[in-house]
């Protein structure tokens, strides 16, 4: 199966930045779009950016001009790169991956544990 390790949270002071990263592993998978999530204490999981295997990106109106998600193809990890984080950017950020396996055209979904992003004043 997919496994997917999450890393670069952690504490940031306002307008600081981080840059998460995303890596898969899966013994004869291939990977389709992946993209960044958040969760906030009472809050929905919402999409933060996703970028598909070409490099089409797609991004939430509150990151875009400061949040930037790119992937390395070679090594199956996304990136979020993220500046001029606010207190509201804290939140859990999750990575979420489509994939499937070499040769099955079935397409199934995995997520990241999540990773804490915690903006101070």
């Amino acid at each position: 199966q997919v496994h997917l390790v999450e890393s670069g949270g952690g504490l940031v002071q306002a307008g600081g930045s981080l840059r998460l990263s995303c890596a898969a592993s899966g013994s004869g998978f291939n990977f389709n779009d992946m993209g960044w999530y958040r969760q906030a204490p009472g809050k929905q999981r919402e999409l933060v950016a996703a970028i598909t295997s070409g490099g089409s990106t797609n991004s939430a109106d509150s990151a875009k001009g400061r949040f930037t998600i790119s992937r390395d193809n070679a090594k199956n990890t996304v990136y979020l790169q993220m500046s001029s984080l606010k207190p509201e950017d804290t939140a859990v950020y999750y990575c979420h991956v489509y994939a499937h396996k070499v040769g099955i055209y079935q397409e199934l979904s995995f997520w990241g544990q999540g990773t804490q992003v915690t903006v101070s004043s």
